[in-house]
Formats: structure tokens, C-alpha cells, sequence
């Protein structure tokens, strides 16, 4: 949000040449991929050529300001920034952490808890036990809320499984206070809602429609009856109407306990772009992770499919 103010605040001095890209865990070859389909630049046979057109473009078209969301991968974001550190672009990376060298980092912190208070009254005595999470308390808010469980048997049940204890964790996305909310949960979801949280936990494109969703769960019933509980609980968000995510720490806590084949993904969005080419843009996302997984496994029959839609948006 703080992202697309500070956009609309610069509108007029970058002359609105503002871009945003939604880049995740990919790898350099797909980044600039991403950069040369944006700007109608020369794609080229490797990433290098496609490096030079587009500070070519840069050079000849002025100042532009261009958002790079949902950071994960610092090498591969590192060497993007650094290639184009002569460019006239301005470079605004989101992310909860920031292991680069070479950049401005600017904290935010969700201001109640910066004061010791919290923004979720309903479930207030729980603040300090899940540290100031505001992820954490809007889960347990929405638990409680739905009269799933009261305040004290929620309470009960974090302090049996050890939420104050003193532990490492594996990194960022690693809350145990969220886990266990999320453990609290999976307790008492149907096995179709759960394979739901597994898809979404392992997809690597950005929201998913009910439609896929139920696809690669395997949910032939009902698709909105294995949601309602996810959405209910908020344990999916939904930042476009009747498209799915899930919170990054959420992803992770459900994450480890099942796994998904990556292939799926692909055979899933590939297949459905060639049949529906139109939804391209919609589905932008994930055929850039359609690409990132050809590029990881090697596939040459996954890079030439791949390739043929790229080349109908390049069109």
C-alpha cells in the first residue's frame, strides 16, 4: 500500500512512468524477461542482450519509477538492481526483509504495536502471547469471531503447544504464533479445505481463481463450501475479487506439512493459456512461473511451450 501512495504521490514527476511487477522467488533469466515484455524491448537469446536493450530504452525514454513487489530472492533481485544501477530508474523494492547492500532500507512496523496496544479488542488478552503479530491477531480475531473457539480455550491451547517458549526459527516467514493458529485450524478443516491451503501454500504465480483452485485440489463438490472456512477464518486473502492467496507466513506454516508437484502448476497454466489465450493478462503470474520452472528443470518441449505464449504477448 505504502508502495502504490508513494506511485501516485510521483505520478507527475516521473511523468507517469510508473511500473509495477510483481516479482517473488524468480531467478534473473525471468526478471528480465518480465522488464523486456513490459516495455516492448528486444528479448534476445540471453539475458545479457536483453540487459543492453533495455538500458537502451531506459536511456532514451527518461525517468520512471519501477516497483518491484513481493521481493524473496536477493541474489537474483541484487544483480537486477545492480545492472541497471546507471539507469535513470528509480527502484522500489516491498519486502519484510532486505539482505541487500547498496540500498535505502525504511522499517515499517504496524503502529499500535509500536505503542504496546493492540488494534484487536475482541481478542486483546492475547496480544502479548502471539508478540504484536497483526497477521496473528486477525486470525485468532476471525476465530473467535465465528464462536470456532473462545478467547481462553484459544489461550489454553497456544500455551500447551509452547507458543511462549524461547526458540530459533528458520527464517522470516517462520511465526510459531501463526503456525500454531494455523495448526489450531487444520485440526478442523475438511481434507478438501486442506488440500485447498496446500495449493495455495506451494503456487508460485500470484492469486488463484476458485476455478484452478478446485482443480488442483482435486475438490469436485463444492468449491465455495471448502473455501467458506479459509475465508471465514482468514486464513486466505483475496486481493482481487474471487482470486486467492495466501500471507506469506501462512504459506510457510502450511507449507511443511505437505508437498505438491511444481509440475502441476505448469501442465495446469500452460494448458489453460493455450485454450484461453485472452486470459494472459490475468494470468501473467503464473506464466512467468511457468517459465521459471522450464528454466529450473531443463525442459526444452516446457521452454518452447512457454515460449509460443510469450510470444502471442509480445504481439
Amino acid at each position: 500500500m505504502l508502495a502504490a501512495a508513494l506511485g501516485h504521490r510521483l505520478s507527475r514527476f516521473f511523468a507517469g512512468r510508473i511500473e509495477w511487477f510483481r516479482v517473488g522467488a524468480w531467478d534473473f533469466a525471468t526478471l528480465t524477461e518480465m522488464l523486456a515484455l513490459r516495455f516492448g524491448t528486444a528479448r534476445g537469446e540471453s539475458s545479457l542482450e536483453r540487459v543492453g536493450t533495455l538500458r537502451q530504452f531506459f536511456a532514451r525514454t527518461g525517468p520512471r519509477l519501477v516497483v518491484l513487489d513481493n521481493h524473496e530472492d536477493d541474489r537474483a533481485t541484487a544483480r537486477l538492481l545492480d545492472a541497471f544501477r546507471e539507469s535513470p530508474v528509480t527502484f522500489v523494492v516491498t519486502a519484510r526483509r532486505c539482505l541487500l547492500a547498496g540500498v535505502l532500507v525504511f522499517p515499517v512496523t504496524a503502529p499500535l504495536a509500536t505503542l504496546g496496544q493492540s488494534a484487536f479488542p475482541r481478542v486483546k488478552v492475547l496480544t502479548r502471547k502471539l508478540r504484536f503479530s497483526p497477521l496473528a491477531l486477525d486470525i485468532a480475531d476471525s476465530l473467535v469471531l465465528s464462536r470456532a473457539v473462545s478467547v481462553k480455550a484459544l489461550g489454553d491451547f497456544l500455551e500447551a503447544r509452547g507458543v511462549s517458549r524461547v526458540v530459533a526459527v528458520e527464517h522470516e516467514d517462520d511465526l510459531p504464533e501463526v503456525a500454531l493458529l494455523v495448526e489450531w485450524a487444520w485440526q478442523r478443516l475438511s481434507p478438501e479445505s486442506r488440500r485447498m491451503l496446500v495449493v495455495l501454500s506451494h503456487v508460485e504465480g500470484d492469486h488463484m481463481d476458485a476455478a484452478s483452485l478446485a482443480t488442483l485440489a482435486k475438490v469436485s463438490g463444492n468449491a465455495a463450501r471448502a473455501l467458506a472456512p479459509l475465508e471465514r477464518w482468514h486464513l486466505v486473502q483475496e486481493p482481487v475479487a474471487g482470486r486467492y492467496t495466501l500471507h506469506a507466513v501462512v504459506r510457510h506454516a502450511v507449507r511443511r506439512r505437505k508437498s505438491f508437484d511444481p509440475a502441476r502448476f505448469y501442465q495446469h497454466y500452460v494448458s489453460l493459456l493455450e485454450r484461453e489465450p485472452e486470459r494472459l493478462l490475468l494470468e501473467q503470474t503464473h506464466l512467468f512461473a511457468a517459465m521459471d520452472h522450464a528454466h529450473r528443470t531443463g525442459s526444452l518441449s516446457d521452454m518452447l511451450r512457454v515460449e509460443a505464449l510469450l510470444r502471442d504477448m509480445d504481439g
